[in-house]
């Protein structure tokens, strides 16, 4: 099953993104170690696991029936699932490019590989714990500063590597991407909530875990 997941993951990735018709590509599969010797770079498409839990980041088409209404956002628990893959995508206007590494205090989006639409958040209240909603908004064409998260490394390194520890923290909100064992019981059963808390907690910790990693762009 999770090599089914990750061929489905590898196929989506080139059909729906032109930009990746020829390049390169280093594939992490499911349950890899992680690397010091792998970069994550703009156009890596990666799943990010949440440290204490272990859940991976996830999204899928179903609305949250609170707060915003938008797609929902959850951490899910098996590794091999194809709703759990992010394109590390620069901001608009920036002039970063596909296969540039990316150093800690850099501002960045998460674009949902299956859906198209963007990490987010915004003032509204979380479903389970009343903290910052997380989301899933807008599309390949609509994207705004509710989709802008700023990355700080933990520990040594500026440069973001698949072994290191990192946070992701909301620039219009505040907010650190964070998770906690408190799950949903319908609309996502046995999935646990995603929020944004304004508090720097143990628990806001996320690793890049499997993926697809493009190389780091050769300098002219």
């Amino acid at each position: 099953m999770a090599i089914s997941c990750f061929a489905l993951a590898m196929f989506m990735l080139l059909t729906l993104d032109s930009d990746y018709a020829t390049a390169p590509v280093s594939a992490a599969s499911e349950g890899v170690q992680a690397s010091d010797h792998v970069f994550i770079t703009y156009g890596s498409v990666i799943k990010l696991m949440h440290e204490k839990t272990k859940f991976r980041l996830h999204s899928h088409d179903v609305p949250y029936g609170s707060g915003s209404g938008q797609q929902s956002v959850t951490g899910f628990p098996n590794v091999d699932d194809s709703n759990s893959y992010w394109i590390v995508r620069a901001i608009p206007d920036s002039s970063e490019k596909q296969g540039d590494t990316i150093k800690s205090g850099t501002v960045i989006r998460l674009q949902h590989m299956r859906t198209r639409k963007w990490l987010h958040s915004h003032l509204h209240a979380s479903p389970i714990s009343g903290n910052l909603e997380v989301s899933c908004f807008g599309s390949d064409g609509e994207s705004d500063t509710g989709d802008h998260w700023r990355l700080e490394i933990e520990g040594s390194g500026k440069t973001w590597r698949q072994d290191q520890r990192v946070r992701l923290h909301h620039v219009d909100t505040g907010g650190y991407l964070h998770s906690h064992d408190k799950k949903y019981t319908r609309i996502a059963g046995g999935q646990q909530e995603v929020c944004g808390v304004r508090e720097k907690r143990a628990d806001n910790v996320w690793l890049a875990a499997e993926g697809v990693y493009l190389p780091v762009a050769e300098s002219k």
